[in-house]
Formats: structure tokens, sequence, C-alpha cells
């Protein structure tokens, strides 16, 4: 895994890591995820939610009990999400994170074939205290249609919007209205993909408070960095 890190920019500090998938000699996470398939998805999703959380362990978030760990899951993969949860919970009991540390991302890359499975996984993740959130927001499969049915803790905005919103008034617009939605849903967002400062200090203006991209960390393989702050 490497960690990449979710930061509060009007608290200036890391609200979050999210654990990104890499191969074991560093290969991308589209190398890995290409070698998914049918037969494998299941024990994939599994072992990356475990190792996930055990090397965060590692790596000292268990004394950071003001830092959430996002990760992601293929919702396909989730069976049945009482008898899927379970190797998950096990998990964060060793690691010592408490369920509301943890935050459990529906993967843009998957279509949900079934999206009363996915409603029924988002039911019972809540149920054990996790928190819930569609990633990629704006691209692939991550849309309004998708919101209109589930409603998570927090929405990401793709990058797709983000790039360039300082200088781009339809996508501001856009934004600014997806943030009204999330207000009156009571949905956290977060900025995906924010590469400069002028973009940052835009979504700011915007009310985001969570951002995420290469302006403030890349993700680290096997570490968790602070953020580096923009002069």
């Amino acid at each position: 895994m490497a960690f990449q890190p979710i930061v509060d920019i009007r608290q200036r500090r890391v609200h979050a890591y999210e654990a990104l998938v890499r191969g074991t000699n560093g290969e991308s996470a589209g190398w890995v995820l290409g070698q998914v398939n049918a037969g494998n998805r299941y024990r994939f999703d599994q072992t990356c939610r475990v190792k996930a959380i055990e090397l965060a362990a590692r790596l000292g978030l268990a004394d950071r009990p003001d830092c959430k760990l996002h990760i992601n899951f293929l919702p396909n993969a989730v069976y049945r999400p009482e008898t899927c949860i379970r190797a998950t919970l096990e998990a964060a009991r060793g690691a010592r994170l408490p369920t509301d540390r943890l935050v459990f991302e529906v993967t843009e890359g998957e279509q949900v074939q079934d999206e009363a499975h996915l409603q029924g996984i988002f039911t019972e993740y809540r149920k054990h205290g996790f928190a819930t959130a569609i990633d990629d927001f704006g691209a692939g499969y991550s849309g309004l249609n998708l919101l209109a049915n589930f409603q998570p803790d927090i929405i990401k905005l793709d990058m797709a919007l983000t790039r360039g919103v300082d200088r781009d008034r339809v996508r501001r617009s856009i934004v600014s209205g997806v943030l009204l939605v999330c207000r009156e849903l009571g949905i956290r967002p977060v900025a995906e993909g924010v590469e400069t400062a002028d973009e940052m200090a835009a979504l700011a203006d915007l009310g985001i408070e969570l951002v995420q991209g290469y302006l403030l960390g890349r993700p680290a393989f096997e570490q968790m960095l602070e953020p580096t702050w923009p002069d």
C-alpha cells in the first residue's frame, strides 16, 4: 500500500490517509488492478482491506486519534456484507482502530451491477460505525444518479471537476452546485486531484475544507508523510 494524505486546509492538518494499492515492487495501482478478475476479486478485496489496516497501524495511525483511514472497496466483490466484513472487523480490533476511524470508498472503476446490493453494503457498514464515501464523483459511474440512491458520508470530487477550477467558470459553477447538494444532504466533500495553489484557493473560496492531490502530497509507498504546503 501507498498512503496519500487528505488535508484539512483550514486547520492545516492531515484529516485522513487514503490507502492505495501497489505491487510488492512498487507497481502502479493500474497494474495491480489489471490482475483482478472474477475468480480472485473477493480474495483481493479482503486482502487489501486487511493489509491497509495492518500497515496503517504499524505506521502509527492508532496513535493519531484525529486521523482517519480511507479504504477503497469493490462492491461487486461483497457477496454478503455481514459476512464479508468479519475480517475487516478483526483487523480493526487487532490494530486498535475504532470502526469510526475507517472510511470505505466505492471505487469508480467497477460499475455497480446491483444498486440495492450497494445500499445493503452501506447500511451494514454504518451499523458497525464505518463511514462511507463515493469516490471520483463526477466521472465514470459515480454521478448524480448514484447519489440520488445513496447518500454517503463523503463524496470525493473527481479531478475532472477540480482541475483548472480557478480559471474555468463552468467548473466553478458545477462544483458550487454539488456543494449546495452536499450541504442540503449533510455530506462532506473532498476535492481530489488538486495540483496548484490557485486551484486550492478557488476551492477554499467555494467552501471546500478537505483537499487531496499532488500539491499537498503524493502517495508514499508504505509511508504516511506529512503534507507539503505551497509557499
